[in-house]
């Protein structure tokens, strides 16, 4: 059985990155990228991928909406703009609680 494929950023909508998401989970990512824009000013990607050492392409691709990011593009963008980019757990309960939140400790 194949894995089922999922939707690309510009797929989920039709003014990515500009426009909220009511989906919790692409709304997190929509402000990722939104916040890579921001960090990245008047910088080419080209430049940002080697402050950043993520690939000119993978960028490209997340700038895009071709591509979602992943863990490490988003702790290597972070690291090389100096600053927090993924906003947080919005895909959280509201009040933290739920099977995740009761297991820090």
């Amino acid at each position: 059985m194949g894995r089922r494929g999922r939707d690309k950023p510009n797929e989920v909508s039709d003014n990515w990155p500009l426009t909220p998401l009511p989906d919790a989970v692409h709304e997190a990512v929509r402000r990722y990228v939104v916040n890579l824009r921001t960090a990245m000013g008047d910088e080419s990607i080209r430049a940002a991928a080697a402050r950043t050492q993520v690939n000119y392409s993978t960028l490209h691709a997340i700038l895009d909406g071709d591509a979602w990011p992943d863990a490490i593009t988003v702790a290597r963008t972070e690291h090389g703009f100096g600053r927090r980019l993924w906003d947080g757990p919005v895909a959280l309960p509201e009040d933290g609680a739920g099977e995740r939140g009761q297991d820090r400790g």
